[in-house]
C-alpha cells in the first residue's frame, strides 16, 4: 500500500522544490517577500495599510523503508500560513506570522518498533514530536516582532527567524526551528559586516510549542551518556540564553573570512572561523574553503550532577574541514571533508539547528560524536536556473557503537547516497515550488546484530516528496 502511495505521488508532482536547505550564511527565505523594504510612513495607520501579506502552502510525503523486518513508516502533511509585516514608521515596523499542519494519512506515528523498542525518527517531525498521538490541527505562531531599520542597521526584538551555522532554520520538515530574543545586523563600508544577539526562546522544528533555551534542549531523542546510560539532561539544564556572535569581512579577491561564536552561559562555547574563496576560471569559477572550530565546556556543562549536564568534556574538542569545487551555470562539483578530534563529542542541541559542516548531508547528522572522518563528494546539475539535480555520495568513518564516549547516538559508520531533483514552476504553476529527495544508507560498521543499532540509522532508504506554494 505505501508503495502505491509513494507512486501516485512522484507521478502527481513529476518534477518538483527550491532549496530546503539554505546556505548558513544565507538570509532566511521561507516566505516570498519578507525582506521587501516599504518607504517610511508618516502615520501609524498608514504604516499598517501600507504592509505586505505573504502566504505559504506545503504539502510533504515522508516515507521510512527500514530493512528486513524492522518497522516502516510513512506520513503525509498539509499545512499553510499566513505572514504580515507593516512598512516602516520612523524606522520601526512590526511582523506576525503563523503556520497550521493536519495529517493527510499515515502509518501510526506513536507506534515504537517491536525488535529494537525504537521509536520513528523521520515522518514524526512533520507534526509535534512532543505529542505522536496527536497528528492534526498543529499551529503555531512563528513570529511576533517589533524591527528597526537605519541605512546599514536592523535590530530586531521578539520571536523571529535567523540562519547561522549553530542556530539554523534546518527548514527540512514541515516547519523551521524560530528564535525569541534580540538580534543586530550592521555593516561598516563593503569589507566589514556584524551580527549578533542574546536569545532566550527556541521553538525546535517538529514542535508547537515555545520553550526557553534550557527546556528546548533534549526535545529531540538525546541518546546515551559517556557511561553508556540513556541521558538524562532533559528537563534538568539551567542556563539563561545563548550569545552569538559574527564578524564578516571581504578583502577582495574573492576572500570571504567568517568568525562565529555561540556562547550557551553554564553550558558549552564554540567558535568557527571559516576561510573561503573563489576565483574565475573556464567561463566558471574554481571555489575553496577551510573551516576550523573550537568547542570547550562552561562551568559544569549546564548541571550540578554530571550525569545531569549536558556536555562531560573535559578537553576542548576540534573540527577541521575542507572543500575544493568548481562551478558556472549549469554545473557545480565539489569535494568536502571533514575530521571531529577523539579529544571527546562535537555538541550542539539538535533542536537547535543543523551542522555547519561542508559534509553535511540532507537526513543525518554528525553531532554527537567524536574521532569522526568524511569524505562526500557532491555535483550539481542546474537547468535554466528552474530544474536542479544534484547527487551527493558520502563515507563517515566513527568509532565503534559501544565507544559511548565518542558515539552519543548509537551510529555505526555508514554510506550515504542523496538524489536530490527539485524544480521552479512559471507559467500558470508560477509560485509552486517542488522537491524529489531519496537517501540510502548502507552500514559499513559493527552493528552486533542489535536493531536498534540498525534501525534509522543504516541500510535503511527515504523518500521525500515536497510541494510548496508561496504568494
Amino acid at each position: 500500500m505505501r508503495q502505491n502511495i509513494l507512486t501516485g505521488m512522484f507521478l502527481l508532482f513529476a518534477a518538483i522544490l527550491l532549496a530546503q536547505h539554505q546556505d548558513l550564511q544565507e538570509k532566511p527565505k521561507l516566505w516570498q517577500s519578507d525582506s521587501k523594504l516599504v518607504i517610511d510612513t508618516n502615520s501609524l495607520l498608514a504604516a499598517f495599510k501600507a504592509g505586505t501579506v505573504n502566504g505559504h502552502f506545503r504539502y510533504f510525503l515522508s516515507s521510512t523503508d527500514n530493512t528486513g523486518t524492522l518497522t516502516d513508516y510513512y506520513a503525509n502533511a498539509v499545512g499553510g500560513g499566513l505572514r504580515y509585516e507593516s512598512a516602516a514608521f520612523h524606522g520601526f515596523s512590526m511582523g506576525v506570522s503563523g503556520f497550521y499542519i493536519f495529517d493527510a494519512g499515515s502509518s501510526d506515528l506513536a507506534k515504537k518498533d517491536a525488535a529494537s523498542g525504537q521509536a520513528n525518527r523521520y515522518e514524526i517531525g512533520l507534526f509535534d514530536v512532543t505529542d505522536p498521538e496527536n497528528l492534526n490541527e498543529i499551529n503555531r505562531v512563528e513570529e511576533f516582532f517589533i524591527k528597526y531599520r537605519k541605512a546599514a542597521t536592523r535590530i530586531t526584538f521578539g520571536r523571529q527567524l535567523i540562519n547561522t551555522p549553530f542556530i539554523n532554520l534546518q527548514d527540512g520538515r514541515m516547519r523551521p526551528t524560530a528564535v525569541e530574543g534580540v538580534w543586530l545586523e550592521t555593516s561598516v563600508g563593503m569589507k566589514h559586516q556584524f551580527q549578533g544577539g542574546w536569545l532566550y526562546g527556541i521553538a525546535p522544528r517538529g514542535t508547537s510549542k515555545w520553550y526557553s533555551t534550557a527546556a528546548s534542549i533534549g526535545i529531540f531523542p538525546s541518546g546515551v551518556n559517556e557511561s553508556g546510560a540513556k541521558s538524562d539532561y532533559a528537563g534538568n539544564l539551567e542556563t539563561s540564553g545563548v550569545a552569538l556572535f559574527n564578524y564578516q569581512f571581504k578583502p577582495g579577491k574573492g576572500l570571504t573570512l567568517n568568525v562565529w561564536d555561540v556562547w550557551v552561559e553554564n553550558v558549552l562555547n564554540s567558535a568557527l572561523f571559516q576561510l573561503d574563496h573563489e576565483a574565475n576560471i573556464w567561463s566558471g569559477k574554481i571555489y575553496s574553503g577551510a573551516q576550523f572550530i573550537f568547542q570547550q565546556k562552561i562551568s559544569n556543562g549546564g548541571a550540578e550532577e554530571s550525569s545531569k549536564s549536558y556536555t562531560s568534556n573535559e578537553k576542548p574538542v576540534y573540527t577541521f574541514g575542507m572543500r575544493v569545487g568548481y562551478k558556472n551555470k549549469v554545473w557545480d562539483h565539489s569535494l568536502n571533508f571533514n575530521r571531529i578530534s577523539e579529544s571527546g563529542r562535537y555538541l550542539m542541541p539538535r533542536e537547535w539547528g543543523r551542522d555547519p559542516f561542508f559534509t553535511f548531508m540532507s537526513r543525518e547528522r554528525n553531532e554527537g560524536f567524536g574521532d569522526l572522518t568524511a569524505v562526500v563528494v557532491k555535483s550539481t546539475y542546474t537547468l535554466k536556473q528552474r530544474t536542479s539535480l544534484q547527487l551527493a555520495y558520502g563515507y563517515f568513518s566513527l568509532p565503534d557503537v559501544k565507544n559511548y564516549a565518542l558515539n552519543k547516538y548509537g551510529l555505526p559508520s555508514y554510506t550515504q547516497l542523496n538524489i536530490d531533483l527539485r524544480h521552479k514552476f512559471n507559467g500558470i504553476l508560477n509560485g509552486f515550488e517542488g522537491q524529489i529527495l531519496w537517501v540510502v544508507k548502507w552500514n559499513q560498521g559493527e552493528t552486533y546484530d542489535t536493531p536498534k543499532f540498525i534501525i534509522h540509522k543504516v541500510d535503511m532508504n527515504l523518500l521525500n516528496v515536497v510541494l510548496n506554494f508561496r504568494f
